[in-house]
């Protein structure tokens, strides 16, 4: 497993303020885990608006976490002042996640000046027992912030 240097001292409090403040993930809802260079878990209350038949998290919700969560992931290894957006994300469904929670794992590939390649596997929990439910391939594009002097 590769270990990675994060390039902002502050990249948890980075990355956990970003994604939290974005109108999606607070629909979601969920909370952070562990959040280390080149690695976020995420971690999804089970809710009723995220479910489609008997309980079950609904796909597009099982994408939407992995798509999160390795951003996430690669937005530990950015510079102060970048954040990155998801290029191209391609998700393979497993098996079904149903349970009082999901947890998204992601972490890095690849990092790059602008590009960088995460992946991320999602759990369904129950208690100690953890099903492998979908894993996803993502790339993100870096961008540098930049505040207009009327901010």
């Amino acid at each position: 497993m590769q270990i990675w240097q994060a390039e902002n001292p502050d990249f948890e409090a980075a990355v956990t303020g970003a994604v939290l403040s974005m109108p999606a993930a607070q629909h979601l809802g969920f909370e952070f885990g562990r959040v280390a260079p080149g690695e976020a878990e995420i971690v999804q209350p089970h809710r009723k608006e995220l479910t489609q038949h008997d309980g079950y998290f609904q796909g597009g919700v099982l994408g939407s976490l992995a798509d999160f969560a390795a951003g996430s992931a690669a937005g530990t290894l950015l510079q102060p002042g970048w954040v990155n957006m998801t290029i191209d994300y391609t998700v393979k469904i497993l098996a079904p996640a149903k349970g009082p929670k999901v947890v998204a794992r992601g972490r890095v590939i690849k990092p790059g000046a602008l590009i960088t390649i995460a992946a991320a596997d999602v759990y369904s929990v129950d208690g100690d027992s953890e099903t492998l439910c979908a894993t996803a391939l993502v790339t993100m594009r870096n961008v540098k912030l930049f505040k207009s002097d009327r901010e």
